[in-house]
Formats: C-alpha cells, sequence, structure tokens
C-alpha cells in the first residue's frame, strides 16, 4: 500500500469538495507539491481563479506550496500584484484605466517594490480563510489559525494567529523542530510513508529518526 495516487483529482471519494491542488493549477508561476489539497465546498478547482489574487505573469513572483499542505476553504494568497505604486504623490493606478493616462508610466514603479515570491512549506495546516500577503515564506509544520492574516515570516513548526498574525507558540522545542527538519518526511517516498505512518503521525522523535 501506499496511499492516494497524488495524480488524484478528487482523493477523498464521494467529497468532491477536496482536491489535490497540483491537479487543477495552470499557471506556471503556481508550484504545488504533491498531496497538497484544498477544500471548499464551493467548488475547490476553481481555487487559481478565487484564491490567488492579483497574480500577474509581468511581476516575475511565484506562488509556491510544499508537499502535504492542507489548505481550508477560503484561504487566499494576495500577490505582489495587489500593490500600488508609492514612491509619488498618489498610490492610484491611473495607468490601467488608459485612454491616455498610461502614458509615461514606469513599470517598475511596480516591479521594484516586488517582495518576491510567496513559500508555503511542507506539512503546513492553513485554517479556514487565512490571508496570505505577498512575499511571506510559512515554515514547514507551521499552523495558521483560521481568519488569521500572515504579514511577515513565518518560524517552522510555529502556531500563528491573528491580524496581523503572530506566533502563538512553537509546536515543539527548538532542538525536536531541528531534528524534524533534518528528518524531512515528507520528501520521503509514498511506500516508505506509509510504512512508517506511525511514526509520522506520533510524538516520538527518536522513532522517526530511526525510520531515516
Amino acid at each position: 500500500m501506499h496511499g492516494p495516487s497524488p495524480e488524484t483529482l478528487y482523493p477523498l471519494p464521494g467529497f468532491p469538495r477536496a482536491v489535490f491542488l497540483k491537479n487543477v493549477v495552470t499557471r506556471p508561476n503556481i508550484v504545488v507539491g504533491d498531496y497538497s489539497y484544498y477544500d471548499d465546498p464551493d467548488g475547490a478547482e476553481r481555487f487559481e481563479e478565487r484564491n490567488v489574487l492579483h497574480h500577474f505573469d509581468f511581476y516575475g513572483d511565484r506562488l509556491i506550496i510544499g508537499r502535504f499542505v492542507a489548505i481550508a476553504a477560503g484561504t487566499r494568497f494576495v500577490m505582489n500584484g495587489a500593490n500600488h505604486a508609492m514612491g509619488g504623490f498618489s498610490t492610484y493606478p491611473f495607468n490601467i484605466f488608459q485612454n491616455g493616462w498610461e502614458a509615461g508610466f514606469d513599470v517598475s514603479s511596480w516591479t521594484g517594490q516586488s517582495r518576491g515570491d510567496t513559500v508555503v512549506g511542507n506539512d503546513v495546516w492553513l485554517g479556514m480563510e487565512s490571508l496570505v500577503m505577498p512575499g511571506v515564506t510559512i515554515g514547514d509544520g507551521a499552523i495558521v489559525g483560521a481568519r488569521s492574516t500572515v504579514v511577515s515570516d513565518v518560524p517552522p513548526y510555529a502556531i500563528v494567529g491573528g491580524n496581523p498574525a503572530r506566533v502563538v507558540k512553537s509546536r515543539f522545542d527548538e532542538t525536536t523542530i531541528a531534528r524534524l527538519l533534518t528528518v524531512g518526511w515528507w520528501d520521503w517516498p509514498a511506500d516508505k510513508i506509509t510504512r512508517n505512518l506511525d511514526a509520522i503521525r506520533g510524538a516520538d522523535i527518536e522513532t522517526l529518526e530511526a525510520a531515516r
């Protein structure tokens, strides 16, 4: 046994509200790892359209989501294209309305303030209606509370919540976190994960390390 195929669109039989995300992503600037899923009763298949906002090719920023990420309904990623130019007196985007207002516009006034890629690590849980802002990195094993607004990087295995999201606590001590990151079970082949599910779901780091 090796678990569900990551190529399956609907991994839960009779439960079409959940999809393995990589199978609905079409944009080259969105990268999703195996087994990461999005759950939404209103159509998880429309993730790109409804949950990744202001993502324009000319910015060059990417949304990178690792493996085994659980994304609850309503989670949204605001990408760099949402930002307005702030170097002058007005932040109004005159150029997008054209009809002469695009004249003299320098696209670098937008792209030059890009915060870079948005990265979600492996084994992350994003709570319902959480909002992830541009250029944020969420570390492996982190948990983002429902309706939190993530405006800065989240350490591995941290639990964050609020607006702006702040670290509530760490899931484990620093030594255990370092050991978990070294193990990196999410990179194991599926059959090895299957053989060691008890260790992965358990709380004994030595048992998990022995399975490496």
